[in-house]
């Protein structure tokens, strides 16, 4: 796929209202990219979502794909296609006919459109249950037709709207690596919408935090994660300490913290949290100020020097590892 089809939110708004839910957004999507929206709830990533697909009006600003303004555009003419968390299979219809809705409804015939709900199905494959009713399938196998039904129309982008979020712990994992397969052999933009930060970067070439209607932070995945711009982004994607300290507000990422005797590190705290985590164990510690701040340390050596509950600990870290953090 061309350059060209780049996708471009510009100042894009949507008010219901008084309640402003995205605001005045800016982001270039960069043709076949893998991109996650992410967020707590009512962060205004849906919003986003549903302004690309169609399914929600824009207040202001555009949606500008391959160089063309789709604001206005019904879903069907955009070059866009949803697949929707809760699926939406028709209950009634096969998988086959369930994957080749859209193009019935766009008046091809049988055999045709037959054929390339077919050819869908031996993408997600799903080939051996085309004859089969939703209510026949698992979980699973019902979100992979509802990928081939949204992506039959051969779409310019993908969206996803929190895709994994009605799967069991066992099938999130794999399902992600499938999707992962599938953006990468279509070579098509892939835009998703999550608020599991271990889901974004485990997909993610690039990642769009939103906090309050505004994009608080966007940038590859690595760079979001390894280098947050704010006190919210470090705390939301997990892993780090935010420290207010004399000197500056820094984020210090729990596995480069280092426990050591009490007025041996940079500070000490109070233990009131121990949480064993498989191949390591993660210490909490109340320090100054009534700041929480967790240290990984490797399972093999909290054995050796195991800490307990309101024992004083001190806590070290290198300079280089110390992220300054805006307001």
């Amino acid at each position: 796929m061309t350059r060209h089809a780049d996708l471009e939110l510009v100042a894009l708004t949507k008010r219901y209202g008084g309640t402003v839910a995205v605001d005045a957004i800016a982001h270039r999507f960069k043709a076949g990219v893998y991109a996650c929206l992410l967020g707590p709830s009512g962060c205004g990533k849906s919003s986003t979502l549903r302004m690309i697909a169609g399914h929600e009006t824009v207040s202001d600003g555009s949606i500008v794909l391959a160089g063309r303004d789709v604001s206005h555009l019904p879903p069907a003419r955009r070059g866009t296609a949803m697949m929707f968390q809760n699926y939406a299979l028709f209950p009634h219809l096969s998988v086959r006919d369930n994957v080749s809705f859209s193009l019935r409804m766009a008046g091809i015939e049988k055999p045709t459109r037959d054929k390339r709900a077919d050819e869908m199905l031996e993408l997600v494959e799903m080939t051996a249950l085309t004859d089969r009713k939703p209510d026949q399938l698992s979980g699973g196998q019902q979100q992979r037709v509802a990928l081939a039904r949204a992506l039959i129309t051969r779409p310019q982008v993908l969206l996803l709207d929190e895709p994994l979020s009605a799967l069991d712990p066992f099938l999130r994992i794999r399902m992600r690596a499938e999707l992962k397969r599938l953006q990468r052999e279509l070579g098509i933009s892939f835009i998703h919408v999550t608020h599991g930060q271990d889901e974004a970067l485990a997909l993610a070439d690039e990642i769009i935090v939103m906090n309050d209607a505004r994009i608080e932070q966007a940038g590859p995945a690595r760079d979001v994660f390894n280098r947050p711009k704010t006190a919210f982004v470090a705390r939301f994607m997990g892993g780090h300490n935010v420290l207010n300290l004399p000197q500056g507000n820094i984020a210090l990422r729990t596995d480069e913290m280092t426990v050591t005797a009490a007025q041996a590190g940079r500070i000490d705290g109070r233990v009131i949290g121990i949480e064993y985590q498989g191949t390591h164990v993660a210490l909490t510690a109340e320090v100054a100020g009534g700041q929480d701040v967790t240290a990984l340390m490797l399972d093999t050596d909290f054995l050796q020097t195991p800490k307990d509950l309101g024992e004083v600990i001190g806590l070290d870290w290198e300079d280089r590892v110390a992220h300054p953090l805006s307001a």
